[in-house]
């Protein structure tokens, strides 16, 4: 038996989940693991200690805390609800933490049969992306009950450097939201800011160092300046991705009255990387569009050769 507040199962191990799975482990909670590809499972147990389970009903299993990250409203429905979901093996008292980045509306739906069934739900997305998820340095940002939050934090902070309640069910999606449109705007910024540069005739790289250090600073343009003035976009969090997330933005923007000019125009802009072949490139590729077609086709073939050694 393990520990009061220990047991925790884990659902989804995609490029976030599984090292967030991982610094569970290593922090000495009990792990039960579930993928819906078994293969990553797999991987995963040869790597930290844990046990895989069949189905998210079973992984959820006498555990004080269910934590899922998977890809969108759907899959959150798909392991949490019906038969073989979480809800279904999840013990009374138990705090499922939905760490997917989904829609507001699907965390209260979710926190309402959460509560019918004496469970407590939080919904906490995270940012930092797939490098802050390795070094356990995410920003967690959460809505629900306080006393889950409370019960839950612990695990939480295995992965996390930042974790804050923002207010009742759906805050964390919504907060989630503000991130993203907020970075959608700094990536187009940085976007043609060093196309500009580019076609005046300056070092990118010198730029980005110089104007890093005032008004214009920021962490885009620290991590991600260089790599797209160099065309790569070989890593990162994937435009496809943030296609979504933007779209559950402009959503919640036409419900609530919200005007997002900007972040309806840079989704537009997202769509022709998507067109040029980039869905699955870093969000960095914002630069592409303001560029010729052949700088385009070059990136892509080097994208493609980089995956394929």
């Amino acid at each position: 038996m393990s520990r009061s507040g220990r047991r925790v199962a884990f659902i989804g191990l995609g490029i976030m989940g599984f090292p967030m799975a991982g610094h569970l482990a290593r922090k000495g909670f009990d792990v039960s693991v579930y993928n819906r590809t078994r293969t990553k499972a797999e991987a995963w147990m040869k790597i930290f200690n844990g046990d895989i389970s069949s189905s998210p009903a079973m992984s959820a299993k006498d555990a004080d805390l269910v934590m899922a990250c998977v890809g969108n409203d759907e899959d959150v429905r798909a392991i949490a609800l019906g038969p073989d979901g979480a809800f279904a093996g999840m013990k009374r008292g138990a705090v499922f933490v939905d760490h997917t980045t989904a829609s507001a509306d699907l965390a209260r739906e979710l926190a309402t049969e959460a509560k019918k069934r004496g469970l407590g739900f939080l919904d906490a997305p995270v940012s930092g992306g797939q490098a802050g998820a390795e070094n356990g340095v995410l920003t967690v940002m959460v809505g629900g009950e306080a006393t889950a939050f409370a019960r839950a934090k612990p695990a939480i902070e295995s992965y996390a450097r930042a974790v804050t309640l923002m207010g009742p069910p759906g805050a964390g999606q919504l907060t989630k939201m503000v991130n993203q449109i907020c970075i959608a705007g700094l990536v187009q910024g940085l976007a043609e800011g060093i196309n500009f540069a580019q076609q005046a005739g300056l070092d990118p790289a010198l730029v980005v160092d110089v104007i890093a250090k005032g008004a214009a600073g920021s962490w885009q343009m620290e991590n991600r300046g260089r790599t797209m003035a160099d065309g790569k976009f070989a890593f990162g969090f994937a435009v496809d991705w943030m296609r979504k997330d933007l779209a559950i933005c402009l959503a919640e923007g036409r419900r609530n009255g919200a005007r997002l000019p900007v972040a309806a125009l840079v989704d537009q802009f997202y769509a022709a990387v998507q067109e040029r072949g980039g869905g699955r490139w870093d969000t960095s590729s914002l630069i592409v569009p303001l560029r010729p077609m052949k700088s385009t086709q070059s990136a892509a073939s080097k994208s493609k050769r980089r995956k394929t050694t």
